[in-house]
């Protein structure tokens, strides 16, 4: 500012003639001034450890003239599934054969997450092919990811493996989608075996191996935003597991929000995970619910796609 001067008029609310300025309205005295540490004061931490890089924060530091931040290491995640009825896109389905989408699935949740992805392609129902997958995402990997094969089929051979090279902490839990998961450590290297249904493959991912990455990048743990909303229709359940329903998030007729069904709720239904934006948490004793009755409900990192008609 001038010397002597304390207070700033804006252009738009002023006149301008023979050199002199008329103001249109009063202004108060320290308007449209912008004080020395209004923003961030002198030895503040703006940035603390722990912080996740977005673009707010980049440029956060960049008005401070920040040119390099120290930054955790991008963990190195090596990537298969499993199952002799994968088929890679591109390629014809042969009988009882379904397209391999959850590599492609996981491959995108984890380069969101900025990890670097070694992708190991699909692995055969074959004890020895699953060996060498192991003995390949070993080498260098801070964390293993498979799909498929840690239930309890004939074929199923990625959890007994695993236990020639690491040790099996926990395998099942009690939720819906999702028992059938595998969790471990080889050396170093840390272990999720996620089921092979694609529902359950995407949400055991974003409840568990999601947080443990973060947790992997140097980000501060923090717990996933939750919400307590009104169902905006009646709700089907079956009492016994922890339940993790797709929904979504939507306006109700009085225009607050609300929560609906986002479809089908089959482990396979992959139509309904896309509509989603939200998981509806539905505790293990609960049964059907009504519209209205106040459920818990996860936002999810990504968007939903609008359902035709919706």
């Amino acid at each position: 500012l001038p010397a002597g001067a304390d207070t700033v008029a804006m252009q738009e609310h002023v006149t301008v003639h023979d050199g002199r300025v008329r103001l249109q309205r009063p202004v108060p005295p320290g308007a449209n001034v912008r004080a020395p540490g209004e923003d961030v004061r002198a030895g503040q931490t703006v940035l603390p450890a722990g912080s996740r890089l977005g673009p707010p924060q980049i440029a956060l530091a960049a008005s401070l003239g920040v040119r390099t931040v120290t930054v955790g290491a991008r963990p190195r995640v090596a990537l298969f599934t499993s199952g002799d009825e994968l088929t890679p896109l591109g390629e014809p389905l042969g009988a009882g054969a379904i397209y391999d989408s959850n590599r492609y699935l996981l491959r995108a949740l984890l380069q969101e997450l900025g990890a670097e992805v070694v992708d190991l392609g699909i692995v055969a129902d074959d004890p020895a092919a699953v060996r060498a997958a192991f003995a390949a995402a070993r080498e260098g990997a801070d964390v293993v990811v498979s799909s498929g094969g840690v239930s309890v089929g004939d074929a199923d051979y990625v959890r007994d493996v695993f236990a020639e090279f690491g040790a099996i902490h926990f395998w099942r839990i009690a939720m819906k989608p999702g028992r059938p998961l595998a969790f471990g450590r080889l050396g170093d290297t840390w272990f999720f075996g996620l089921p092979g249904n694609p529902v359950s493959t995407a949400v055991t991912f974003h409840e568990f191996v999601r947080p443990a990455l973060r947790r992997l990048e140097g980000e501060a743990p923090t717990p996933a935003l939750r919400l307590e909303l009104p169902l905006l229709e009646p709700l089907r359940k079956a009492p016994g597991r922890l339940d993790f329903q797709r929904g979504i998030v939507a306006p109700g007729a009085d225009g607050r929000l609300g929560v609906r069904s986002a479809g089908a709720q089959g482990s396979h239904v992959m139509s309904s995970l896309a509509a989603a934006n939200c998981l509806l948490v539905l505790p293990a004793d609960a049964g059907d619910l009504p519209a209205g009755a106040v459920v818990t409900v996860e936002l999810l990192p990504w968007p939903g796609t609008p359902r035709a008609g919706a």
